[in-house]
């Protein structure tokens, strides 16, 4: 019989304490829409004009994340939530890297050392929040603010190319929202709904995910039509 280690036992609703492999059947089996995402994110990638490295790289890193995720709700413990945690935080700071690079023609330093202060700044929203803030989804709110704040950027830059880009990461911020606000309210609402609502923030970060990865794959379409 799996054992969870007992400090990770009440992370989210569904558990409620049990140290049983599957205690958590919902927030499990929802990490197969991760695979289902790196699936699409693979499809992008095959069918590409070249062969992008970076979306390559992105979606194996959903993969991983479906995968860590779905570790850490069966068998919590601390190898397994670094498992859960390490693959999303890496996806992100790579994402504000392309973002930069790509869609604001960042000079290439830059898309180097952005994702670097970015982290920074997330630490420090956390150590000024407290990282139980928001129920524990405090270090999300950068990635939150990243995604509207590049929109609002590329907006601005008026080309076509630049229009799909805003309204991709608009589209993916206003999901991204409604997710961390169902994982937030996870633990408030456990004695109403006994399933919680975390294998919500599953479900649409999966499409949130998704549609970062076809943001990119079209973006750089358009830039090899462009170039072509």
């Amino acid at each position: 019989m799996f054992r969870a280690e007992p400090s990770f036992l009440h992370a989210y609703c569904e558990r409620m304490g049990s140290p049983l492999f599957w205690a958590e059947p919902l927030n499990a089996v929802t990490n197969a829409a991760f695979l289902v995402a790196a699936l699409m994110g693979a499809l992008l990638w095959r069918r590409a004009v070249r062969r992008d490295a970076i979306l390559l790289v992105l979606w194996l890193l959903v993969f991983a994340i479906g995968v860590g995720s779905f570790l850490f709700h069966t068998i919590p413990n601390r190898t397994t939530v670094m498992l859960d945690v390490v693959p999303i935080q890496i996806f992100i700071l790579v994402y504000v890297g392309v973002a930069l690079r790509r869609y604001l023609d960042a000079p290439l330093w830059l898309a180097l050392v952005g994702p670097g202060l970015f982290f920074g700044l997330s630490a420090g929203v956390v150590a000024l929040a407290g990282s139980r803030a928001l129920g524990g989804g405090i270090g999300y709110v950068p990635a939150l603010a990243a995604l509207f704040g590049f929109a609002m950027a590329a907006a601005f830059r008026r080309d076509p190319a630049s229009r799909q880009v805003a309204g991709g990461l608009t589209l993916a911020g206003l999901i991204f929202a409604l997710s961390l606000t169902f994982r937030t309210f996870d633990r408030p609402v456990c004695g109403l709904i006994p399933i919680g609502l975390h294998f919500l923030w599953h479900l649409l970060n999966a499409v949130v995910l998704g549609l970062l990865l076809r943001v990119l794959a079209r973006h750089s379409l358009e830039n090899d039509v462009r170039s072509g």
